[in-house]
């Protein structure tokens, strides 16, 4: 409670009080015309009655006042409670004003909030990286506890959107403050690391000395250009050996790796040449371009590698899980389900269907994926299955895992054009990761908010196309890919715009351009 709603309180509480007192002083007072006193009798009585009807006014006024603020302090907390839009009863107040926008300029403030909120904090992670590598854990370990309660925020946030879509609450009112929640999250998720941009520009030092940080993530760009080259070996080893299905995720990912490097490239050199004139506020611009190229580079190469150990590892894992599914099936009649045998009896058919068209798949001599295949085993078997041991948990956790890790990976690398609803499936997916107990109805549930945070990430890119598209040759040298991904906030000049930086809302693009 503030000091000036404590005032407002105690003046309106003084008001009340004065109110109070006048009315029943008024009805006490007698205004009738004197009465002359005709005989002797005693008087002492009448005086003492007149009295104590004075007595009673300041405790009567004092109960009536007490009981009305009483009242008044109930409903100020009965209303907060209603108004509380943190799932859990954490903090949920409402951004001031924003319950009074309209419903739909409301959420689709939310949903922009989002997804500002998460290119803050992934920005904050990636420069964190850098500031690591020069500084050790202990140097950024203040930075990163702030970027820690920022991103708990934005978690929140993401939490309290995914319920809403799911429905929860449904009462108009309480959604809209649900999303007025959303956007107080996201805002202080902003503010957070706004106050904290300048210790963390004091820390890494670029605008007096970028030396230092420059030969650094040169020698991360030598060496992530070496291991591009044989992610680019390993994506067409997986091209051969199975369907075309497994490494959709990652096709184009190497040319966009390349892309990404050549911008870099770009920028490094740039770097280099403005340190040497001593200009360290160009260096700094251009080496945060630079950086963050080189960041989502390793994202792109990281993931090719990432799914070929998991297409070997789920290669390994089919004839197990089929085993395991096939124990399963056999063993439903004595599984206890709370189901009808009638039910139970179409579960099993229906599993028994999706297993014999897995196995002829195996046998036709066709390439297959492996991990579409461990998807439909756990899919079909999951409603017979009660335990939670063997190996078609093992097979539904990697499956998630994977879909969950290619669409993280796509989003960190297009944040530039996804939208918030893709970022809230991803976050949701990732939630239902952290805290999996090896129940595959979960972990099912999460390998589909994953896909789905994957098919409307494409779809955002699609939709948000190529700007420069076809544009003067100044586009050229990777800044469109670099303004895809979010590397450069795209101010409309020439160059893409100034390179996004750690900080929130009002400091992350303060730097000049590069």
């Amino acid at each position: 409670m503030t000091p000036s709603l404590d005032r407002g309180r105690v003046r309106w509480a003084y008001a009340l009080v004065g109110f109070v007192w006048l009315v029943l002083v008024g009805r006490t007072i007698r205004t009738d015309p004197p009465v002359a006193i005709t005989g002797e009798g005693p008087v002492a009585s009448g005086a003492v009655e007149g009295a104590s009807v004075a007595d009673l006014v300041l405790p009567l006024v004092a109960v009536v006042a007490a009981a009305v603020l009483a009242g008044y302090g109930y409903v100020r907390r009965t209303r907060r409670a209603r108004e509380r839009t943190t799932p859990g009863g954490g903090r949920g107040e409402t951004a001031p004003g924003a319950v009074a926008a309209a419903p739909d300029a409301l959420d689709s403030r939310a949903l922009a909030l989002l997804a500002e909120a998460d290119d803050w904090v992934r920005t904050c992670r990636e420069e964190l990286g850098f500031a690591e590598a020069r500084s050790g854990a202990r140097g950024i370990e203040s930075s990163g506890r702030v970027v820690r309660a920022a991103a708990a925020e934005l978690a929140t946030a993401f939490r309290m959107r995914q319920r809403y879509d799911e429905g929860e609450p449904a009462d108009g009112t309480a959604r809209l403050h649900t999303l007025a929640g959303i956007v107080g999250r996201c805002e202080e998720a902003g503010r957070l690391l706004d106050a904290e941009a300048a210790a963390f520009d004091r820390l890494r030092g670029l605008e007096e000395d970028p030396s230092e940080a420059l030969a650094l993530a040169e020698e991360r760009f030598r060496e992530l250009a070496g291991r591009t080259g044989a992610a680019e070996a390993a994506l067409a080893d997986l091209r051969t050996r199975y369907a075309s299905s497994a490494s959709d995720v990652v096709t184009g990912s190497v040319e966009q790796a390349k892309d990404r490097l050549v911008f870099a490239t770009t920028r490094l050199n740039s770097a280099r040449q403005a340190a040497d004139r001593e200009d360290a506020p160009r260096a700094a611009a251009q080496l945060r371009a630079a950086e963050g190229a080189v960041a989502q580079a390793g994202v792109l190469v990281a993931g090719v590698h990432r799914l070929a150990a998991e297409l070997d590892e789920a290669t390994r894992l089919v004839p197990a899980a089929l085993t395991g599914a096939e124990a399963e099936i056999a063993g439903a009649d004595t599984l206890g389900l709370d189901v009808t045998v009638g039910e139970l009896r179409g579960r099993v058919l229906h599993a028994d269907a999706a297993l014999a068209a897995v196995r002829h798949e195996l046998t036709s001599g066709h390439p297959y994926d492996p991990l579409d295949v461990l998807r439909r085993v756990v899919r079909a078997t999951a409603p017979l299955v009660t335990g939670r041991a063997g190996v078609l948990p093992a097979a539904a956790l990697l499956t998630a895992r994977a879909t969950t890790a290619a669409a993280a990976g796509f989003v960190a690398t297009h944040r530039g054009a996804v939208g918030g609803t893709a970022r809230t499936r991803l976050t949701e997916a990732e939630r239902l990761l952290a805290v999996e107990d090896g129940d595959p109805v979960e972990l099912l549930r999460a390998d589909t908010l994953a896909r789905a945070a994957l098919g409307l990430a494409e779809q955002d890119v699609r939709m948000h196309g190529n700007p420069y598209a076809g544009t003067a040759a100044r586009y050229a040298h990777g800044v469109a890919g670099a303004v895809l991904g979010g590397v450069l906030l795209d101010g409309g000049a020439g160059d893409g715009g100034p390179p996004a930086s750690f900080g929130g809302p009002v400091t992350r693009a303060r730097r000049s351009s590069p």
